[in-house]
């Protein structure tokens, strides 16, 4: 997967919004007021943080040399991916939808079913 294609993939899921509250150089991706996703500002970012389960988080960093411990967020639960091809678009795809969810599960169960009822791949 692209950056842009990365990109545009978050912008597909129910209720996300997108922003800079960082500052002008990092796009950040929230669903139900939480972040899902962050990248590089522009349309076709080289790389994108992601959230994840601790263990699948060091798990992946065992087995892809492009998923490195979260830039500037917490080790434990953010992997910073490389979008330049090295990750099979299948195992991103996969982190994509896994960072998305972790975030709705947290959301209160009202909320849940608000997003499940619009369509949430959940």
């Amino acid at each position: 997967m692209t950056g842009r294609s990365v990109v545009s993939w978050c912008l597909r899921q129910p209720e996300v919004t997108d922003g800079y509250p960082f500052g002008p150089d990092t796009r950040v991706f929230k669903v139900g007021g939480k972040m899902f996703a962050a990248c590089p500002r522009g349309t076709t970012p080289n790389r994108i943080n992601l959230k994840s389960e601790p263990a699948t988080a060091l798990r992946l960093r065992r087995e892809y040399a492009g998923i490195t411990p979260g830039y500037h967020m917490s080790k434990a639960h953010w992997n910073t991916v490389q979008l330049d091809g090295r990750i099979p678009r299948e195992v991103l795809k996969q982190m994509l939808e896994a960072s998305y969810g972790l975030v709705v599960d947290s959301l209160p169960a009202a909320r849940r079913r608000a997003l499940n009822g619009a369509g949430s791949r959940r």
